[in-house]
């Protein structure tokens, strides 16, 4: 089972992230109902391995916290695959991934390492924006990148299956857990 923690967004904060993507010059929006910032991709796991870590998750222990958007940003140079929206540096946010990724260990999933990077993904661009995309993408960036996004409160997250379709991924919420 294909499968990532996130947090999931608010209604108003995923309102607003939909408008910008009205306004892209290029690139696949990500579906309006598929937004969120995630805290760890799984990749496809055993359903056992996923039960280990739901009750890992169940016993994370943090404080309901704020976060807020930083402006907009591509990964892949300059050829950009993928368009997000940056959520600032918050210590919180930091600690909740740092414990998710315990969890994870405890439950014996072992994920591909990297940097963690919170934000939104926004676009895709496939292997990366031919370079007349990217130059029009560099445009909206330079005209778009500052535009105030609405911050949000994080009340919890969630343990995600991913669902491949051809008209492209589905998640379905597994499991929540509250923060507190």
């Amino acid at each position: 089972m294909r499968a990532f923690v996130a947090i999931d967004l608010p209604e108003a904060v995923t309102a607003a992230l939909a408008r910008m993507q009205s306004m892209l010059p290029a690139g696949r929006p990500v579906a309006e109902e598929n937004l969120h910032l995630t805290l760890a991709f799984l990749g496809d796991q055993e359903e056992t391995a996923l039960e280990a870590l739901h009750y890992e998750l169940e016993g994370i222990r943090v404080q309901p916290f704020a976060l807020r958007f930083s402006g907009l940003g591509a990964f892949g140079g300059d050829r950009p695959r993928i368009l997000f929206a940056d959520v600032g540096t918050e210590p919180a946010l930091i600690d909740l991934h740092r414990r998710v990724a315990g969890a994870l260990h405890r439950a014996g999933i072992v994920v591909q390492h990297a940097r963690f990077h919170p934000h939104v993904t926004l676009a895709r661009f496939g292997t990366g924006a031919a370079p007349k995309t990217a130059a029009r993408l560099r445009r909206f960036l330079s005209d778009h990148g500052d535009t105030a996004l609405p911050g949000f409160a994080v009340a919890g997250f969630g343990l995600f299956e991913s669902v491949l379709h051809p008209s492209g991924a589905r998640y379905e919420l597994l499991a929540r857990y509250a923060l507190r």
